[in-house]
């Protein structure tokens, strides 16, 4: 018996490098690695097969339909890999992990896939939003025949302090955009014009650390252009990403919606000060007495910058609303190794044979 977690067949990146170690940055390649961890053993499936540093790549043909379990991060083409593993007549085991939200994939043509996908195979999803979302299209594009039967569930993936880092006080006030998307829904463009507001008040410097794909697009270009602007890829190692963290001032969050919110956590628990939208989907992310959530472009401008001339001040208020310190509470709320159970649980229920 093998778990084969699966990513990377939607995404153009390598799984390693030249010298085979795990290469996958962002969100993604994050889990991948959480995944790894939490079954011991487990192999990824790939191109083609060969030995990579502390883990096995298999091809989708080289596993055994009947007894291996496969974690799906690539949702869409859950019906794809069945179709290779039954050619023989096995029943494959699969189950979905959707870690992004469904919208994520836009086209009529992907919302069918997934809807299919859905009603076929359990899908385990990364917070309570994103498992409303998939319920939604499951029940839309999925087959009346197979839909009613689909097994759907959702946990909290959950957040670690191990990797991080002393805060330290920037030389100029820094404003973290906290996600590597541009994307329509995380509001680039309200972002900036509210960061160019306050700009246009006090000295300040803006980063983002973006994919490769979203580098060369247009939202980012403009983003660049400003003097008081950085824009760069995404850390390869994250211990660089949480040392790039210790060093910021705030961030700002212009999303319209969020599946769980994870790089906003961590921002937060490295000490940097969040000002986020009064927005359903902020609740459960801060404490309910959270100081800084904005309704307006206005009132975010103002927020921002309070926090950026008194950060000290700031931090405090955050640390009061949330009964000692925002740290602690996060840790409390959003456990880690509560969602690694989850993860691990929910895939011994639905596929028992395989523990």
């Amino acid at each position: 018996m093998t778990i084969a977690i699966k990513y990377g067949s939607l995404v153009d990146e390598p799984l390693v490098d030249d010298d085979r170690n795990f290469a996958i940055k962002g969100s993604g390649g994050a889990l991948v690695e959480r995944l790894l961890k939490i079954f011991p053993g487990s192999c990824l499936v790939g191109y083609q097969d060969q030995r990579a540093n502390g883990f096995e790549i298999k091809r989708v043909t080289s596993l055994d339909p009947v007894s291996d379990l496969v974690i799906n991060l690539d949702v869409m083409d859950s019906v794809g890999t069945f179709q290779v593993l039954h050619r023989n007549g096995a029943e494959p085991k699969i189950m979905n992990l959707q870690w992004l939200p469904p919208r994520h994939y836009h086209h009529r043509v992907n919302f069918a896939a997934l809807g299919l996908s859905y009603a076929l195979f359990p899908t385990l999803c990364a917070g309570e939003r994103t498992a409303s979302e998939v319920t939604e299209l499951c029940h839309r594009w999925g087959s009346p025949a197979i839909r009613e039967r689909a097994p759907i569930s959702w946990f909290y993936p959950g957040v670690h302090d191990d990797l991080v880092q002393a805060h330290r006080v920037a030389e100029v006030p820094t404003v973290l955009y906290p996600t590597i998307h541009v994307s329509d829904d995380k509001q680039p463009k309200v972002f900036m014009s509210i960061v160019s507001q306050v700009a246009g008040r006090m000295k300040l410097r803006m980063e983002a650390c973006l994919s490769e794909r979203e580098l060369v697009s247009m939202a980012a270009m403009r983003m660049s252009s400003h003097s008081w602007t950085h824009v760069g890829p995404v850390f390869g190692r994250r211990e660089n990403y949480w040392e790039s963290l210790a060093g910021m001032t705030a961030f700002l969050s212009t999303a319209r919606e969020e599946a769980y919110s994870l790089e906003y956590l961590e921002a937060l628990l490295a000490g940097v000060i969040g000002v986020l939208p009064r927005r359903e989907w902020v609740k459960g992310v801060v404490p309910d007495a959270y100081p800084y959530l904005y309704g307006s472009e206005e009132e975010a401008a103002d927020m921002l910058e309070e926090v950026l001339r008194d950060p000290q001040g700031a931090q405090a208020r955050i640390d009061e609303a949330s009964g000692g310190s925002i740290h602690d509470w996060i840790l409390t709320h959003h456990a880690r190794a509560a969602g690694n159970k989850a993860i691990y649980e929910k895939a011994r229920d639905w596929f028992p044979e395989v523990f």
